[in-house]
């Protein structure tokens, strides 16, 4: 059952799960379906901890180029709320 008042959206084909230290994060690269607005990103972690750019791209691959840089800057583990993703056994 979908909700009218929301548009359909068209994902990236960058978005999708990435890994990195044994910790895996959902990449989420969006925009309204049949438009050329630019690309909202969102990562989203196992624990449910969501970081949402505030502002969007001009492309999609200018969106997952800014998370591989937030990645290799501040690690994979600055996605978690708590700093600290769970231990894995």
């Amino acid at each position: 059952m979908s909700n009218d008042n929301e548009p359909e959206m068209e994902y990236s084909e960058l978005s999708g799960e990435f890994t990195e230290d044994g910790v895996t994060v959902l990449v989420d690269i969006s925009r309204p379906a049949g438009t050329n607005l630019d690309w909202q990103m969102l990562v989203l972690t196992q624990e449910e901890d969501v970081t949402e750019w505030e502002d969007p791209f001009p492309t999609d691959r200018e969106a997952f180029d800014e998370f591989l840089a937030t990645v290799a800057r501040e690690g994979i583990r600055s996605f978690f709320g708590d700093d600290e993703p769970p231990t894995l056994q």
